[in-house]
């Protein structure tokens, strides 16, 4: 990363330190300054604390309890101020010269925040070298517009003219829905690249979060007046849910006919299902 110096890494922590341990791994293994990463731990009860403890990284924070998603990066992201911060989960593992690809596809499409694409649930493939081959394959895709919450790369103007994320610990997730409306309202370029890919094993903290809770898989996190603070109506979310979908399919349809596979995949019963 040394033709991009100017950059931090931020997730945030819920027990499960096992998979903490493989994000963490992957980063180093891709040569991420370790320095440049800060990890938030939203008051675990297993050995994550030790486990961060024992790393030389950034500035760490220690929360005593749950604070939630939007505190959590909003910590990180203040605790190591940059022109490029990464908010990432910590239940991901990152594949060889996706950070500067993600820098180089920002500059390149003068996006204000931009995705890697991403391979969702069992690792039971060779993810680095799938990655290398997605990437040559897809021959640069973008989806200008589209963005997801797992992994983002967000440049420090968004900070300023759209401010954080929304620190309420109670919209148990929602906090990404608020921020990406901001960013759709004032106009900022976003998208997703085939530069880039990480694996993600699914919303691991949250599934946690939800057995804490005494939830159901099913069951929603959020509150249900959480929409109410997109200040919309009904109709315009319905509309720009509508949009969306629309647009998803397009990009699925196009990708699959132009290279037989798409930005956003999920391994299922040892095989690629593209969504």
């Amino acid at each position: 990363m040394t033709n991009h110096p100017d950059y931090a890494i931020t997730f945030a922590c819920y027990n499960q330190v096992e998979y903490t341990r493989r994000c963490v791994d992957s980063l180093f293994a891709t040569g991420v300054d370790p320095a440049r990463i800060v990890a938030v731990d939203n008051g675990s009860a297993d050995d994550t604390r030790s486990y961060l403890e024992s790393l030389e990284l950034g500035p760490c924070v220690f929360n005593k309890g749950n604070l939630g998603c939007g505190v959590a990066w909003n910590q990180g992201a203040l605790a190591l101020q940059a022109e490029w911060t990464v908010v990432m989960n910590n239940d991901v593992v990152v594949t060889p010269g996706w950070l500067a690809a993600l820098i180089d596809c920002a500059r390149e499409h003068e996006l204000k925040l931009v995705c890697p694409s991403m391979i969702e649930g069992a690792l039971d493939y060779d993810y680095i070298a799938f990655a290398s081959e997605a990437a040559r394959r897809m021959k640069g895709a973008l989806r200008a517009g589209d963005r997801h919450a797992v992994c983002m790369l967000i440049h420090a103007s968004v900070w300023m003219d759209v401010g954080y994320f929304r620190s309420v610990p109670k919209l148990f997730g929602f906090e990404d829905t608020l921020f990406f409306d901001e960013i759709r309202k004032a106009g900022m370029a976003v998208g997703t690249t085939s530069t880039s890919w990480l694996h993600h094993f699914g919303s691991v903290t949250q599934s946690a979060m939800k057995k804490d809770l005494k939830l159901s898989e099913r069951d929603g996190l959020g509150a249900r007046n959480n929409k109410a603070l997109l200040n919309q109506s009904w109709a315009q979310r319905k509309l720009l849910k509508l949009r969306r979908s629309r647009q998803l399919r397009a990009w699925r349809g196009e990708e699959l006919a132009a290279y037989g596979m798409t930005m956003h995949g999920e391994r299922r019963d040892g095989a690629f299902h593209w969504l």
